[in-house]
């Protein structure tokens, strides 16, 4: 199994990707969830939940991301979730939060047309997937 991996990614002065890799269960969850009410501490609001790299996920992990999702939602925020994975899709679908959240299968489809984003990526003078390639997203 993949070790677990949780990094930070900035766009703007109010979006992050916040990609995660490798075991998302009841040792790792909590750090997802510190990261995001961190990130909203320093204004960013409009998150990308990247989940390419998770090879499991349980329910202690889809815990975090619905109480990530609600503290987002109460600051006026967004959160969308990025996973391409049949297992993961599965998971999601089985639960019924593909309800709740917003599921793409790449972080551009994620980001496409929401303005924050497209004001973020333009504050480094790029375009989306010009930004999503300089930060190995696609």
């Amino acid at each position: 199994m993949q070790p677990f991996h949780l990094e930070s990614i900035i766009a703007g002065a109010d979006c992050a990707v916040v990609r995660v890799g490798g075991e998302v269960d009841v040792a790792t969850a909590p750090e997802i969830r510190g990261r995001v009410i961190h990130l909203l501490s320093n204004d960013v609001r409009h998150f990308v939940v990247d989940l390419r790299g998770v090879n499991f996920l349980d329910s202690t992990g889809l815990g975090s991301l619905v109480g990530s999702l609600k503290r987002v939602n109460e600051m006026d925020g967004s959160l969308k979730i990025v996973a391409e994975s049949e297992r993961t899709l599965q998971i999601f679908r089985l639960t019924g939060l593909v309800r709740a959240f917003a599921i793409h299968a790449s972080v551009p489809l994620a980001v496409a047309g929401n303005r924050h984003w497209q004001e973020a990526f333009a504050s480094e003078g790029l375009d989306a997937e010009e930004w999503c390639r300089k930060q190995e997203l696609i």
